[in-house]
């Protein structure tokens, strides 16, 4: 039954014409197939002489950074001086073997920060340190400066050994103390002879039998205060050959200013002289020789009590800068004649008759050795202010 109605089906007549068409639109389609393969392959081509040519350049940008960074690697190794380079958590990343030789090993990876105070002691200058002697064979004296930080929060630090040449500058200050000293020989010689002649007058006065009590009292007392005169001249040319102590510590300025204060406040009053602090440190401190500090700014405060007139005002005044402490003796006096100003500071030049010249020269080297300056601003009949510069040094990151 149904092969029987297979045998039926007849076969559908083809339409030759639509056969022609189908083929004709088949070889069209094909054409443009292949066109677009050729452009296809033709774009390829040139991709890949264009991919061949920039891999080309790709190599010699980066065979250029090798041989620059090589360079770079062999400069810094070469360089005398210490080079750090400090990652955007102020981690050392890098380092020369400059700066091994200086700060020993172990650096890299290690906190800036943490590296200051393990291995350096701050001075008065700022951006100079002294190795600890754990770190150093002998005492060492570095100066680091800093670059700016870049965007992505890196710096750079350059570390230099400074030891011989301070050690030179230290010397030649020293000679042209002693310079100053020998130039001016016959002038101190004068000042000696002065009042030790004048001691032994009085001395010899005290062997005369027929002094009363009374009289053999007073020249001893003259006798004794021309003595502390020469003792005093003594100290002060001692002070100037010898310049700066050595002694660092720190020192906060708000109680120098209070011990200042104590100091000089009895023989304010004594004067009857107004005095008074203004104090405007925030409780900065300093690492400095006390000392050597506290007895250049008595020497400006005595100054200004001998140039003041009772019933006058001495102001000592603090006041901070972005990089500097300033200090400053202010008084109502007289003032200074501008031609007699900077001459102050000069060895053995005063203008006093009980005057050794060297008080304000002392003080000039004292603040000069402490990495400071120290100036004069007088006005004639208006009054004079000695004005100290310091720069500020906390120990901070460099």
């Amino acid at each position: 039954m149904h092969s029987k109605n297979i045998s039926k089906i007849k076969p559908v007549p083809v339409d030759q014409e639509q056969l022609k068409l189908a083929f004709a639109a088949f070889n069209e389609a094909s054409e443009q197939l292949s066109g677009v393969y050729q452009d296809l392959q033709l774009q390829v081509a040139q991709l890949t002489r264009e991919l061949a040519l920039a891999n080309g350049e790709l190599h010699k940008q980066l065979s250029a950074k090798e041989n620059l960074s090589q360079q770079l690697s062999l400069l810094l190794n070469a360089l005398p001086g210490g080079v750090i380079a400090l990652d955007a958590q102020q981690r050392i990343e890098q380092v020369n073997p400059a700066a091994i030789a200086i700060l020993g090993e172990s650096l890299l990876g290690l906190a800036w920060q943490q590296a200051v105070q393990e291995r350096l002691t701050p001075t008065a200058i700022i951006n100079e340190w002294l190795l600890k002697q754990e770190h150093s064979a002998r005492p060492r004296r570095i100066r680091i400066e800093s670059s700016a930080t870049d965007l992505s929060g890196r710096q750079i630090l350059l570390v230099n050994d400074i030891t011989e040449a301070y050690a030179m500058q230290e010397l030649i200050r020293r000679n042209q103390r002693l310079t100053s000293m020998g130039e001016m020989a016959a002038n101190l010689a004068h000042q000696l002879r002065t009042p030790l002649s004048t001691a032994l007058l009085y001395a010899n006065h005290l062997g005369n039998d027929a002094l009363t009590a009374a009289e053999r009292k007073k020249f001893a007392a003259k006798t004794i205060e021309r003595l502390h005169h020469l003792e005093h001249l003594t100290k002060d040319m001692l002070r100037f050959v010898k310049g700066e102590a050595r002694r660092r510590e720190p020192v906060v300025v708000s109680d120098l200013l209070a011990e200042l204060r104590q100091v000089v406040e009895p023989h304010m009053a004594q004067r009857d002289l107004q005095f008074t602090v203004d104090d405007q440190s925030a409780a900065e401190t300093m690492i400095t020789d006390h000392q050597a500090l506290c007895g250049a700014m008595i020497n400006l405060l005595e100054n200004a009590m001998q140039a003041t007139a009772p019933g006058g005002q001495i102001v000592l005044a603090c006041r901070l800068q972005e990089k500097n402490i300033i200090l400053s003796v202010h008084d109502d006096g007289p003032g200074i004649d501008a031609a007699l100003q900077e001459r102050l500071f000069e060895p053995f030049f005063t203008t006093r008759a009980e005057g050794t010249g060297l008080g304000l020269a002392i003080v000039r080297g004292v603040i000069e050795s402490m990495g400071g300056d120290v100036h004069i601003h007088s006005i004639p009949h208006e009054g004079t202010e000695f004005r100290v510069r310091l720069p500020r040094n906390t120990g901070e990151k460099v």
